[in-house]
């Protein structure tokens, strides 16, 4: 049995449950805490979409072992790092030289240092580090990268390490990402996992590496997010760091509090990874069923549209999210995030199909398919929303020359959009 076989989850510095972990029957367990269970405002933590149940005694989970829920309940998998998190974190484990060790205690290391709002008790403690080079963490980083390719071997600085899986780890997918949080009178940066105070901007950053210098991807982002704000599409406020580092607010840091959000994968176990219930259709029941306001399913709707006129393919369930609210014990859907051309466009030869599907079709979207879902939803107006998206072409096309992309490039890009 691992150290921790069961760990205490706590949010805003109170415990709602505990996890297990039960290895040789490959299962896990939850249990509400009695005061949350019986809390008449707290029932919505986690809505009941058929996984963690309102309901007292001992929960057993084993149907999520074996994919990207790694056995734990969706809910608290999505606290997990994912694919870039976990290079970090597994190379950081063998240049510690440490044993193999539980999903429950890989919680313990994320401890507090999680993207939202749940923490994990008892903790592992790491060195606290107060200071944070942006240059010194991209060295180590392209470090641990050409690692992974087997293109170096060697022995990494340990407190290096430590600082990047402190700060690494805990931000999702599969791009090199840093947490950090920018003091806002004296510009002094530290790593975001120190301080939620509301005297710091608290960002996520996606770093530029030097791997694929041809596209920087960074950047394209940022010409991305200038675009969808263009159309009135609710992001955080974002930024390039030295013209060439993507750094975006944080929506689980707000006025000084940590928020407590859930992914749509995780909020129902629709595993992202998953064709099965890879759907817009899918995602729009779920906001039905949380009572999303019809001005966020109009949101909502924008957002598709912008993703398929702009070929954000990589709109995938884990990059769909939502906000709780306990003063009201309800949710809503977070501002949009990673909305850009994941794929270079200058080497993409293969025909690469959606991740969420539209009207059961992942390629060759019309305009008939997103006017089905928007007369599903009584979506008001939206073959004008659909206009209002496609005209901001000029404004990617603008951004793009502006931020000084090659022309090159900038073409590639224009031919992949769609016109619908």
């Amino acid at each position: 049995m691992a150290n921790y076989d069961v760990i205490r989850v706590v949010l805003h510095g109170r415990e709602i449950g505990r996890i297990g972990l039960d290895l040789d029957r490959a299962m896990t367990s939850f249990q509400y805490h009695p005061e949350i269970w019986n809390d008449p405002k707290a029932q919505q933590i986690f809505p009941d979409t058929g996984i963690i149940r309102p309901k007292e005694g001992i929960q057993l989970f084993d149907q999520f072992f074996g994919g990207s829920f790694k056995g734990l309940p969706p809910q608290i998998a999505d606290s997990l790092p994912d694919r870039f998190g976990n290079i970090i974190f597994k190379t950081w484990m063998n240049q510690s030289d440490k044993e193999e060790i539980s999903i429950l205690e890989q919680l313990a290391y994320i401890a507090d240092r999680g993207i939202g709002a749940l923490e994990y008790l008892p903790s592992k403690e790491l060195p606290r580090t107060d200071t944070i080079e942006l240059d010194e963490i991209i060295d180590i980083l392209q470090q641990v990268m050409d690692m992974k390719q087997g293109q170096t071997a060697g022995q990494l600085e340990t407190q290096a390490l430590i600082n990047i899986f402190k700060i690494g780890s805990s931000a999702g997918g599969a791009r090199p990402k840093i947490i950090i949080s920018e003091h806002k009178k004296s510009g002094n940066i530290i790593p975001g996992d120190l301080e939620t105070s509301d005297s710091y901007h608290h960002y996520l950053v996606k770093l530029a590496l030097n791997e694929e210098s041809s596209y920087p991807r960074e950047i394209v982002e940022y010409c991305y997010y200038l675009t969808a704000r263009s159309v009135g599409i609710e992001m955080m406020d974002s930024k390039l760091i030295d013209d060439r580092h993507f750094a975006t607010l944080r929506f689980d840091r707000q006025a000084g509090q940590k928020v407590h959000i859930l992914t749509a994968s995780g909020m129902t176990g629709w595993d992202f990874q998953r064709a099965r219930h890879s759907s817009y259709e899918n995602l729009f029941k779920l906001c039905s069923y949380l009572q999303i306001s019809h001005r966020q399913m109009t949101e909502l709707f924008k957002r598709m549209v912008f993703n398929v006129v702009f070929r954000n393919t990589d709109d995938h369930l884990k990059n769909h999210a939502f906000i709780y609210d306990p003063e009201r014990d309800r949710w809503s859907l977070s501002p949009a995030y990673d909305l850009t051309m994941a794929l270079n466009p200058l080497y993409n030869f293969k025909k690469v199909n959606r991740a969420l599907s539209i009207n059961g079709k992942r390629d060759g979207i019309t305009r008939d398919d997103l006017l089905t879902i928007a007369e599903a939803y009584t979506i008001k107006n939206p073959k004008a929303i659909i206009e209002q998206v496609m005209e901001a072409r000029s404004v990617l096309q603008s951004a793009m020359s502006n931020q000084g992309l090659e022309n090159g490039l900038m073409d590639a890009i224009l031919k992949k959009l769609r016109r619908i």
